[in-house]
Formats: structure tokens, sequence, C-alpha cells
């Protein structure tokens, strides 16, 4: 059987475990996968706690410099989890070194960036794919299936919203994803992109949007070793950094087949934990989704019978395969977890059999399009097309 050994860059942040956890249960997970995989490196930016990691997942190597990982011959996948800004120096290494490459999104933090990724992942003829998880839930596949049987006709409006108040306290502590030099593009890449891949997976490609992208609290507590989650455990006497991205985006697009759509997305929605919900409205009717029914898609056809009219609720069940692999019942939900070992499934199985599936790095591209042209707006202050 074909082995293939994956390096794991960020391993002991957040995302990068997620990734690990899913590597380590792969076999149990996908019992039908034609390779082996093995967690050959784990990479972090501290020793102990890459080591704690490795512990935990069986990792072969560990250390603290991605190089040294990509350099290695019997790594075959590069999955990048490290911070936004350094996702293209990450990517355009791996990819030079003849590396299949699955990296985290924001897939970078400019469009020139992007552009210059795809056209190396072309020549080095390698399997790409960008962390856009989201939409590989299934029940979003259901939505896709709706679409194109045309049900609900030709898609006029799109609405989507993402909201987090893991930094609505003005005194929750300053972290990376606040750091320009870091995240240059702030919220916009950061949970924008989410709502701009159901857009692409859903809708299609954008030409134009206008947009404002603020940042509503200026500086933070500056507390040493705070993480992403962490409660709030500073006070006004706290010395203080600089927020240098946007914490807050709203947008207008126009669509190339005509539709038009609202988006608006933030990290300071004091109560909402978190909100991700999707509105799309056609000639012939029209389909809502809200993550708190995380399996569940609500259609309304303006063909059913006059008083009769209304929206149905379908719940994804185990006709789905890839529900089957978590669930017997419908309407039990799946997690992000689940989710995102849905997607490492899929990156898996492109690396085995050479068939890239989206988002590629070519798909990715558009949604940093996106991400630029909304930056790009909020600066000019007026309408901006999106470089597709």
């Amino acid at each position: 059987m074909k082995r293939i050994g994956v390096a794991v860059l960020g391993a002991y942040g957040w995302m990068g475990r997620s990734h690990c956890s899913v590597y380590a249960d792969l076999t149990r997970i996908f019992p039908d996968l034609p390779v082996e995989v093995t967690l050959r490196w784990l990479v972090g930016n501290s020793e102990q706690g890459t080591r704690h990691v490795a512990q935990q997942f069986g990792a072969e190597c560990r250390g603290v410099d991605w190089r040294a990982a990509i350099e290695d011959p019997q790594v075959d996948l590069v999955d990048i989890c490290l911070p936004d800004a350094l996702h293209y120096e990450v990517a355009k290494a791996s990819l030079e070194a003849g590396k299949h490459v699955y990296c985290e999104k924001p897939f970078t933090n400019t469009l020139d960036e992007a552009e210059e990724l795809v056209s190396l992942a072309a020549v080095k003829g390698v399997v790409t794919r960008v962390g856009h998880n989201f939409p590989v839930n299934p029940v979003h596949a259901l939505a896709k299936d709706i679409m194109a049987s045309g049900e609900i006709g030709e898609v006029t409006l799109f609405k989507a919203a993402q909201h987090v108040d893991s930094l609505a306290d003005p005194l929750a502590p300053f972290i990376w994803r606040l750091d320009a030099n870091r995240a240059p593009t702030g919220v916009v890449g950061d949970t924008g992109s989410h709502i701009f891949s159901f857009m692409d997976y859903l809708v299609g490609t954008v030409d134009e949007v206008i947009a404002h992208c603020p940042i509503i609290h200026s500086k933070r507590p500056h507390l040493a070793g705070a993480r992403y989650g962490d409660p709030v455990q500073a006070n006004a006497t706290n010395a203080t950094r600089a927020v240098t991205n946007p914490d807050v985006g709203m947008v207008i697009c126009r669509f190339a087949n005509g539709a038009v759509g609202t988006v608006d997305f933030s990290r300071i929605a004091s109560g909402r934990r978190f909100l991700q919900r999707y509105e799309i409205y056609g000639t012939k009717g029209s389909i809502t989704y809200d993550y708190d029914q995380i399996a569940r898609l609500n259609v309304f056809s303006s063909s059913d019978a006059r008083g009769r009219q209304g929206f149905r609720a379908i719940d994804v069940g185990p006709e789905w395969p890839d529900y089957a692999r978590f669930l017997p019942l419908p309407n039990f939900g799946i997690g992000f977890n689940e989710v995102k070992s849905l997607e490492v499934g899929e990156v898996i199985r492109s690396v085995a059999n050479g068939e890239p599936k989206w988002p590629t790095f070519a798909d990715a591209k558009r949604i940093v399009a996106l991400v630029d042209a909304c930056l790009a707006s909020h600066n000019s202050r007026r309408w901006e097309k999106v470089r597709n």
C-alpha cells in the first residue's frame, strides 16, 4: 500500500491539533482509503508544546523549524496551520520542494501572492487544497444539488452573515490575529473568507463589491501568552497594543450571473458565540441555512399548491455517505471536527489519485480576490472590481 507522509506545520495551535487528531484517526473514519497515512513531522513554535502534541498523536519527527520538515524526502504532503502572514512563504517553499500542499485559510494575504502560487503549483503538477471546510458539510452539497436541478430557478439574491463574540469585550487580550504584520487581512480574511467560500461554492464568481471594514477597538490589553478564546482577565491598567486590522466587514456585491448579495461578519458581536447563516433567493424558490441547525436546510418552492406554500425543513442523514461515516440517523448533527475530518479525507484521496477537489489553490484565489477587493473598497470608499 502506498504511504503518504504528512508534515503538520503549526501543530501546537488549535487548528493544528484539530488536523493532527484527524490524521491519527483517519483509518477508523475512512477504512476504504487506498493509502497509509503517517504523521511524519509536527512543527510548532514551542518545543515543549510540540513534544506534547507528538506524544498524543504519535508523530515520527518534531521540531520548531518548518524548513526541516519540508526538506524531508519522506514528507509528501505539507499541511500549513501557521499564522496568516506565513502562508505564502511556506506554501511557496513547499511547492518548490515538489510537495503537495494543504493550507489553512486565508490562502494568501494578497491576490498577487495567490496568482504566483497557482502558477507554481501548475508547473510542479502537485495537488493543492485550501481549508475552507464549512462547505464540506454534506448539507451544502444538498443545497448545491437543489440549485443545480433548477428547483429554485435563477439566483437573484444572496444574504449571509458570520459573527463571533470572542473579542467583543474591549478588554479581551491582544492576540496575533489582531496584528496586521501576522494577519494582514484581519477579520475579512479570517471570518469573511468563510462566507466568501459559500458564495464561490454555491452561487459563483463575484464581479464587484463595495465594503466597509473598520477597526472598532483600536487597542487592547497586552498579556503575555494570551491565546484565542482566553477569558478576559485584563483591566484598564494593563499595557496595551494597537489593533491594526479590521474587526468588522459589511459588503454589498454583484455576482457575474446577475445576482446581488449582502454580507456582514465580525469578531465583536456580543452574545453571538458563533453565528453563521445564509439565504439564497431564486426566481422559483429559496434556500436558507443556519449553523445552529447544522444538518438542516429550509427550502421554499413556489411550485407548491396555492395555500400550501412555505418553507420545509430537510434534514441531511445517512443517505449521504459522508454523514453516514459518523451517524446512523438524520438530525443528530455533525460538528466542526467531523467536517474537518471529511475535508482531510478529501485531501488524502486527492493526493492518492491525483484528482483535485474544490477548493484548490486556483479556486481559493477567487476568495482571496474578494478579500482584496473588500479592503480596497474600504480604502477607496467606492465600488471595486474583483480581479478573478
